[in-house]
C-alpha cells in the first residue's frame, strides 16, 4: 500500500535547496558530512557512453545540472531518459503508465521542485513584479 504525504527529500539536497530544519533533520553539520560520506562511496553520478539521440540531450539537460545527484541515483537517471527518449519518438504512443513512471523518476531524483531550478535571466518577464 502506497504511504500518504511528500516523500523525504534527500540530505544532498536538502542542502543545497536551504530547507535542512536543525530540529527535524538534526545537526547541518552531521548532514554534510553524511552526503560527503555517500558521495564518496557510490562516486559521482556520470553519464554513460552509450545514451544516444533524445536520452543523451535529457541527460544533458536535466541530469547534469543537478549537483545532488551522485552514483547512488545512476539507474533512476538512466531509466528517466530512456523514458524521456521513448516519449519524444512517439508521443501518442506513450501511455498514461508510463507517463506516471516518467513523473515518479523525477521526483525520486529532485527535478519537480521549482525550487531548484535557476533563474534563466535576471530579469523578470512580468512588469508588475518589479514593485513586490
Amino acid at each position: 500500500m502506497a504511504a500518504r504525504g511528500a516523500k523525504p527529500k534527500p540530505a544532498a539536497l536538502r542542502l543545497v535547496t536551504g530547507t535542512h530544519n536543525t530540529t527535524r533533520h538534526g545537526k547541518k553539520g552531521d548532514a554534510q558530512t553524511a552526503v560527503e560520506t555517500a558521495a564518496t562511496a557510490f562516486g559521482p553520478l556520470d553519464k554513460p557512453g552509450w545514451l544516444q539521440g533524445d536520452a543523451s540531450s535529457a541527460w544533458d539537460k536535466w541530469i547534469a545540472p543537478a549537483p545532488w545527484l551522485d552514483g547512488s541515483k545512476e539507474a533512476a537517471a538512466i531509466a528517466f531518459c530512456e523514458l524521456w527518449r521513448e516519449f519524444r519518438y512517439d508521443p501518442t504512443g506513450f501511455t498514461a503508465g508510463k507517463h506516471g513512471q516518467m513523473r515518479a523518476y523525477m521526483a525520486e531524483l529532485g527535478l519537480t521542485d521549482e525550487r531548484n531550478r535557476k533563474a534563466v535571466d535576471a530579469e523578470s518577464k512580468d512588469p508588475a513584479d518589479k514593485y513586490f
